[in-house]
């Protein structure tokens, strides 16, 4: 049977890594995704330091949240992300999320991480998806779709140089 792309969100093999995932179109958990944006709202780091939360950040949660996904096969350029899409994941985070937001002139949110490399993935306000990790920050994606399909299907991200 021939997929059609226009019928599908995501390409064939991000698509089908979603699903096993237990995504499905139309999935939206609001409850869910207003624990954690009360969660990271209330933490406060040792230093002061705090997060924002905002509708694109919530909405990724929303629609995202709590799946632990695990490609399958080989990446295209690099070996595809598995990924684990809770927010509480990047709790500690404050600061370096702060930080970078300031030099991307944005605010940036926790997501999830990739968890075979503990990179901690982020979004911003316009709903674009960043990795950080110990090499470096990297832009994924101009949203969360793009991301995950970037990150699942095992594209190399585009490395910020930021200042």
């Amino acid at each position: 049977m021939h997929a059609d792309r226009s019928t599908t969100r995501f390409p064939v093999p991000v698509d089908a890594a979603l699903r096993a995932a237990g995504w499905l179109p139309g999935r939206w958990d609001i409850k869910q995704a207003e624990y954690w944006a009360d969660a990271l709202r209330e933490h406060t780091s040792p230093a002061g330091h705090r997060h924002t939360v905002f509708p694109a950040a919530v909405e990724a949660w929303a629609e995202f949240g709590g799946l632990h996904i695990r490609p399958t096969g080989p990446g295209r350029q690099i070996a595809p992300a598995t990924l684990h899409l809770d927010p509480l994941h990047g709790l500690h985070h404050a600061r370096t999320l702060g930080d970078l937001g300031r030099a991307l002139d944005t605010e940036v949110c926790p997501l999830g991480e990739e968890t075979d490399t503990h990179a901690v993935l982020a979004i911003d306000a316009q709903g674009r998806v960043y990795t950080l990790d110990h090499t470096g920050d990297w832009y994924v994606g101009p949203d969360i779709d793009q991301a995950l399909a970037t990150l699942v299907a095992g594209v190399e991200p585009v490395r910020l140089t930021v200042g």
